[in-house]
């Protein structure tokens, strides 16, 4: 069970037809999900359906509606400043910034094959196709990256056709694979063991001190800062060459690896 708006929902048996995957409702369990309700859902008339048959019951009044190691002030100064950026409009997407990317994109991918493909693969046409190609890779993974959170079209159709024609076919991954991490990563951003992004084999992807002994730190399951920050600050500065932040740069092959697994 977990709940939203006070309000506690039985989602044992939906969380395997969850479209968002069960592990995010697993991250959840016992706990208030409102603003990550809030936030993964846009067509909230839609989704509140689902929701009826899925009440179980209300919150006591005297229990708080937020996670216990949350200040209640911050979670309320959050949700005003969500409600007053919304009605300020700024979430709204501008479809001629987002068609100029994908056409700059377009052209870039292309000119890289051309490229090599009329001066031959020596190494000056090489270097330029190689530049242009790795440009491209690279704002197609944003470009993706603003498509999986439906954020580019009004309706989640379009986002999820443009989803999968730009990382399937132009960057050769799943779009599912890249939900079901990328779900979780918001659902518990920076929470060792639940955010993917962090989840590191202790050998294979860590080197040095700082970076062994925190890993392999236990870690409080309600992700509290004080028990978090030091293993999130040293695993989100690996490229930093300072003493006390020592770690690989094998870091980020895992992500590589795990989306050929």
């Amino acid at each position: 069970w977990l709940v939203i708006d006070r309000k506690v929902y039985d989602v044992s048996s939906f969380s395997k037809r969850h479209p968002g995957g069960s592990r995010v409702l697993s991250h959840y369990a016992g706990q208030d999900a409102t603003d990550a309700f809030v936030a993964f859902h846009n067509d909230m008339p839609l989704v509140k359906k689902y929701l009826k048959s899925l009440l179980i019951g209300e919150l006591a009044p005297d229990q708080p509606s937020f996670e216990s190691n949350k200040k209640k002030s911050l979670v309320e100064d959050f949700r005003e400043l969500r409600c007053t950026i919304e009605k300020m409009g700024l979430l709204r997407p501008s479809f001629l910034f987002f068609f100029l990317i994908f056409l700059h994109l377009l052209v870039l991918d292309a000119a890289s094959w051309l490229v090599v493909w009329y001066f031959g693969t020596s190494l000056v046409p090489f270097l330029v196709g190689m530049m242009c190609f790795t440009v491209a890779q690279i704002q197609m993974g944003w470009f993706q990256h603003d498509l999986g959170h439906l954020s580019v079209f009004r309706k989640p159709k379009w986002n999820r056709v443009m989803h999968t024609v730009v990382l399937s076919l132009l960057k050769g991954a799943p779009p599912s694979w890249w939900n079901h991490l990328h779900n979780q990563h918001h659902a518990k951003p920076n929470c060792f063991r639940k955010d993917p992004d962090l989840n590191m084999h202790p050998l294979l992807f860590s080197l040095g001190k700082t970076l062994s002994v925190e890993v392999s730190m236990k870690v409080d399951t309600s992700c509290k800062v004080s028990s978090l920050q030091p293993v999130l600050y040293n695993v989100l500065s690996f490229f930093s060459l300072g003493k006390r932040r020592r770690s690989s740069c094998l870091t980020t092959t895992s992500t590589s690896i795990s989306a050929v697994s």
